[in-house]
């Protein structure tokens, strides 16, 4: 179902003029498990980033209350999207991606919530992952729509992969690379800006 669902999108985004213009595909990792760290200001930044690295597959964290909702669920489900309780997180918040990056596949995550605890929270999580992992994690940033209104008033989307970096071990590490994060994310939508 990933397989369909991307292939329209990307023709519905190419029609709108709403397919990102994508920069630093060249920092992608070619092979293996990693994950991206995008910014997130609506859905169709999900989309974009998706359609953006296809035919390769993205596999997103969500919350949970998104499974819960009815035909949401179902259909996120079928589209590599996996729950996480952000309120009490379990084991799972680190399990389920883990073994996905152990099986060679990319994760998703949107390390920027609506409140700046929840932001600081996700970007941590994000670390942590690539940390426990041993893996990369590429920063990314996203300018452009962000709801279906926004695609079809032909608004254009623009996307920016930085440098993939790694975690050393150790608690000092994990925090001094989520301020690194922090930083590149701020860094790359500025620097999308200057593009557009």
């Amino acid at each position: 179902m990933y397989k369909l669902a991307a292939n329209i999108c990307k023709v519905t985004l190419k029609i709108n003029g709403s397919k990102a213009k994508v920069y630093g595909e060249e920092n992608l990792p070619e092979d293996g498990g990693f994950v991206i760290a995008c910014t997130h200001t609506g859905y169709i930044d999900i989309i974009n980033l998706g359609v953006s690295i296809y035919p390769r597959e993205i596999h997103f964290m969500a919350k949970k209350q998104l499974f819960e909702m009815k035909g949401l669920g179902w259909l996120i489900n079928r589209l590599n999207a996996f729950p996480v309780d952000r309120d009490n997180p379990g084991p799972s918040v680190i399990k389920i991606p883990r073994q996905l990056i152990k099986e060679g596949k990319i994760v998703g995550i949107f390390p920027s919530g609506t409140r700046s605890t929840e932001s600081n929270d996700l970007k941590q999580g994000a670390v942590t992952i690539a940390q426990l992992s041993k893996t990369q994690i590429v920063p990314a940033a996203y300018v452009g729509p962000r709801n279906v209104g926004e695609v079809f008033k032909r608004q254009k989307g623009y996307l920016i992969y930085g440098k993939p970096f790694t975690v050393e071990s150790g608690k000092e590490a994990r925090d001094e690379a989520t301020k690194f994060l922090e930083q590149e994310l701020l860094r790359l939508t500025e620097e999308l800006h200057a593009k557009i």
